[in-house]
């Protein structure tokens, strides 16, 4: 007499490891949302290192540093998540803005920029499919590429916002970080790569 017993495929490592996939996959969107809030924080608590100028509605902050490191040790997803998270926090009046302050000012478009910052921040630090490090060189032009990226939107949100001319847009919204974000920079390309490019 046989009696049916169930077949090697229903209980086979295959399913093992995808019963293991679904069983994690709490714990995963977990991490995930705990790493995604993280770098909201990180770029709240150092965008708060700041030097407001008189001149210029902009102020100088580490905010761009903080988008590079998060890009660089996070990934670029992660990076989007939290800069998205960052900014409708800002938007919807909470004080995570330098000096505590909140709202979609003349300055925001610099807040938009962070996530295009912390793509390519990303692939600053990535490490390649052998697990070879960026020779520096490549990571300070690609950390230099990010930071010019956050311009972009701040630069043209800030001539919307203000609505002055293009040559006062420049002048206030640019030359005075240039050299600043060109430090972060080089600092952001210092700090470890990541073993995958995510």
């Amino acid at each position: 007499m046989t009696t049916n017993t169930p077949s090697s495929s229903a209980t086979g490592p295959g399913t093992a490891r995808a019963g293991a996939a679904t069983r994690s996959l709490p714990g995963t969107l977990v991490r995930e949302i705990g790493l995604v809030a993280a770098g909201a924080v990180a770029l709240t608590l150092i965008g708060q290192v700041a030097l407001p100028l008189p001149f210029t509605p902009v102020p100088v902050t580490l905010g761009t540093l903080a988008a590079l490191g998060i890009g660089g040790l996070l990934g670029a997803r992660r990076a989007l998540g939290s800069v998205s998270l960052y900014g409708a926090a800002a938007a919807l009046g909470a004080p995570v803005l330098a000096g505590w302050s909140s709202g979609v000012g003349a300055s925001f478009g610099y807040v938009l920029g962070y996530a295009l910052a912390g793509v390519v921040a990303a692939r600053a630090l990535a490490r390649g499919a052998d697990g070879s490090r960026r020779p520096l060189v490549v990571r300070v032009g690609l950390m230099l590429l990010a930071s010019a990226l956050v311009y972009i939107p701040g630069l043209a949100w800030l001539k919307v916002a203000t609505g002055a001319a293009w040559g006062t847009v420049f002048a206030v919204g640019l030359a005075p970080f240039v050299i600043g974000d060109a430090l972060k920079s080089a600092v952001a390309a210092l700090l470890p790569s990541r073993p995958s490019p995510l």
